[in-house]
């Protein structure tokens, strides 16, 4: 059986297949993935000639032209928007893809004040294209792979090979080679496979749609994951320390930022263990606050007719059904609708007794702190040992407080994003990358644990 009557055999109920015999060389794509400009500029107009020449990519003006040695491989570019021209014992591939995505846009989940306003969309061309546009070197390496039986999703790693450890590059290598799986439509999905460790809440990865990030990420010596059809992109690894580091701070002066930074970790606590503390003060330890703020609180809790575990739980559940509501919302008037939502309820609540105003207080700063952070893995995190908290404040007071507060600095602390420290510049201490996320100081050095250089400007 010829080549060309496999492919008919194994795409005959394909619609868009087109089979086109011009001269005895046959010219086959799929209609829903090229460009018919690209099909009749590169390849139509050379079929006017008097006399095909044997090699024919003497007459292809494409940029982009391969040699097929394989019916698998010519299966892949076919279904990935190449034309292929089968010409006697010849067959090449032409790049004729059409423009099946958006134009490149300003980041909707990473805005920043100062900075680059294009971000990441669904092509992987003009992904690589955005990164290499700011890193202009040879030492730039891609690697490809396809990944899924059927979706056979092109994913690219991407790193600097004269930073970057060895050991980390053949990881990830290793990773991506062996997931098994039909299919993958996106970066989200492609993670767990990465990393498999269900036993931590913290995510091992930070996604990004902003190639100044994944820049800088790269000249830190870490490994960028790419994947078509994807408008985000996994760096690896990724540490507690880079949540709290947003891009826009190396846009802003220093003195403020440093600020910031330690405001944002002083909100990081205040969204963990508020409502705890107030449980376990209201619940047990009434004596570590004075007296008079005390009746205060007790004359404010007199109509309740709630223990205060079960009205902090009413409250905070229902505010978590308000942000989850004001993410599936259009974007356009879901923030309204769970400010609008948030203002009457409480208030309604506060007047049916149900909740004391105090609560409302305590559960409205909790969800002010952890607005700060972006990041949906990050906050996820911080919703879950908020309860756990909770539950030790209502059953050992403060006492229990202190047990989960040690016992989540150990869980950090046990944690390895890629065999890395999660609690890293901290545990193991780093001065050099304490500099780049922590603080923001002037830093000539790379972190030894991430890179093989540690000056930067190194070859």
């Amino acid at each position: 059986m010829s080549i060309l009557e496999k492919i008919k055999e194994d795409y005959q109920k394909v619609s868009d297949l087109v089979v086109k015999d011009i001269k005895n060389i046959n010219i086959i794509y799929l209609e829903t993935l090229v460009s018919q400009d690209k099909i009749n500029e590169y390849i139509l107009k050379f079929t006017n000639v008097y006399r095909i020449p044997k090699d024919i990519k003497k007459l292809i003006p494409s940029p982009n032209v391969k040699d097929i040695s394989g019916y698998e491989t010519l299966k892949l570019y076919l279904e990935t928007g190449f034309t292929i021209i089968i010409n006697r014992d010849q067959i090449i591939a032409i790049e004729t893809k059409g423009e099946l995505t958006r134009a490149i846009e300003t980041p909707s989940t990473e805005p920043t004040l100062y900075g680059a306003k294009d971000s990441l969309n669904e092509n992987f061309q003009t992904n690589l294209g955005l990164i290499k546009r700011r890193i202009k070197s040879e030492h730039l390496k891609d690697e490809t792979f396809n990944v899924g039986r059927y979706s056979k999703t092109m994913v690219n790693m991407l790193y600097i090979d004269n930073i970057v450890e060895t050991d980390l590059i053949l990881k990830v290598r290793n990773k991506l080679n062996d997931i098994v799986i039909d299919g993958v439509n996106d970066i989200g999905e492609l993670k767990q496979f990465l990393h498999k460790d269900d036993a931590n809440v913290f995510s091992a990865f930070r996604i990004t749609e902003r190639p100044d990030v994944i820049s800088k990420s790269l000249l830190e010596g870490k490994i960028i994951i790419l994947m078509d059809t994807s408008p985000y992109a996994l760096i690896i690894p990724t540490f507690l320390a880079d949540f709290i580091n947003p891009i826009s701070d190396d846009y802003t002066k220093s003195i403020n930022v440093n600020f910031l930074k330690t405001l944002r970790f002083f909100c990081f606590f205040l969204s963990l263990i508020t409502p705890a503390l107030y449980i376990a003060i209201m619940t047990f330890n009434q004596e570590t606050i004075p007296t008079n703020l005390l009746l205060n609180f007790q004359n404010q809790r007199a109509g309740v007719p709630f223990p205060s575990i079960i009205e902090c739980l009413i409250t905070l559940i229902t505010c978590e059904i308000l942000r989850e509501s004001d993410i599936r919302f259009p974007s356009k008037y879901g923030s309204a609708i769970s400010i609008l939502g948030g203002l009457v309820l409480g208030e309604a609540a506060v007047s049916a007794g149900i909740v004391s105003p105090i609560m409302i207080i305590v559960v409205a700063m909790t969800f002010i702190s952890s607005m700060i952070f972006t990041d949906v893995e990050i906050m996820n995190a911080i919703r879950m040992w908020r309860f756990v908290f909770l539950l030790a404040a209502c059953l050992y007071g403060l006492y229990g407080v202190g047990i989960v507060f040690i016992f989540f600095i150990a869980n950090l602390a046990s944690y390895e994003s890629f065999g890395k420290p999660y609690l890293f510049p901290l545990a193991p201490f780093d001065k050099p990358y304490l500099k780049e996320t922590l603080l923001k100081m002037r830093n000539k050095r790379r972190s030894s644990m991430l890179s093989k250089n540690s000056y930067k400007g190194e070859a």
